[in-house]
């Protein structure tokens, strides 16, 4: 008993820099940031946020639908490389595979915006390399530095991510079930989707859940990609405050943001808490 005085302020000293740089770096912007949505020249209101969306509110749709899309395009790519790093049959397909779907992990948002705007050119490397090859002509040559590109590049680089975690977690699981599937003739895609995919559900939520938040923070590649309206709200957040000083503005519009990452987060809890219950 004489040492647990001791033990409890050594244990806090050990927490206070790990909690200070919470503090400071997280918990004071956010709620300056709320503080600052909510400010106007006559105190408080909803100024901030009704000239957001009178402003922005295709700004706000396009958002959430492109990063929409790319969550269920990230989710169908991990199951399926995640599927086939399990049930491959060929070893060195599943190698290769193993060794290449992890590359655009270790590259920033910045550099797939550069790399994507130069491949998705009209006249970049991709369409030149479809009329090299006479599957297309040069009139035919159309730009995907739109919508398009922005969920291809999220895609691209958002993938590796989940795709570790949902492999990972299909390794880790019991295949005796699988042989059992496979021993009664079930094929490997009903195998995936009927035994497997609901096993590592929660897995894959996870991943799914952080890249969807990871995504609608991302401004390097909607200004790389997408330099027409409507563009992503953190494009909009960096024009208010670059071109006007409108902070107030963009804080509403950083609010709006949070809160639709929150909802994402939200239905994840629900549906972790209803399945334990």
């Amino acid at each position: 008993m004489s040492n647990t005085a001791p033990n409890r302020i050594l244990g806090l000293l050990l927490v206070l820099p790990a909690l200070a740089v919470i503090v400071l770096l997280f918990v004071v912007p956010l709620a300056s940031s709320v503080i600052g949505a909510f400010e106007t020249g006559d105190g408080f209101g909803l100024d901030n946020f009704a000239k957001a969306f009178e402003l922005y509110t295709s700004d706000i749709i396009f958002t959430v639908v492109i990063v929409s899309i790319s969550t269920v395009l990230i989710g169908l790519l991990s199951v399926a490389i995640g599927g086939y790093l399990v049930l491959g049959e060929n070893p060195r397909a599943v190698a290769i595979l193993r060794w290449l779907y992890r590359w655009p992990l270790f590259i920033p948002f910045i550099v797939v915006g550069q790399i994507l705007r130069t491949f998705l050119a009209k006249n970049g490397l991709m369409n030149n390399i479809l009329i090299e090859a006479g599957l297309i002509t040069p009139l035919q040559a159309v730009s995907f530095l739109d919508w398009r590109g922005i969920v291809i590049a999220f895609v691209w680089k958002q993938t590796p991510f989940v795709a570790l975690l949902v492999s990972g977690a299909m390794s880790a699981l019991d295949r005796s079930t699988i042989e059992a599937a496979r021993n009664l003739g079930s094929s490997r895609l009903r195998i995936l989707f009927e035994i497997i995919v609901p096993q590592v559900a929660t897995t894959m939520m996870v991943g799914l859940v952080l890249s969807f938040v990871t995504m609608m923070s991302v401004l390097s590649v909607p200004l790389m990609i997408n330099a027409q309206s409507p563009t992503m709200i953190t494009a909009d957040i960096a024009f208010r405050i670059n071109a006007y000083g409108d902070y107030g503005v963009a804080n509403a519009l950083g609010l709006i943001s949070l809160v639709a990452s929150g909802c994402v987060g939200w239905f994840y809890l629900r549906q972790t808490m209803k399945e334990r219950a």
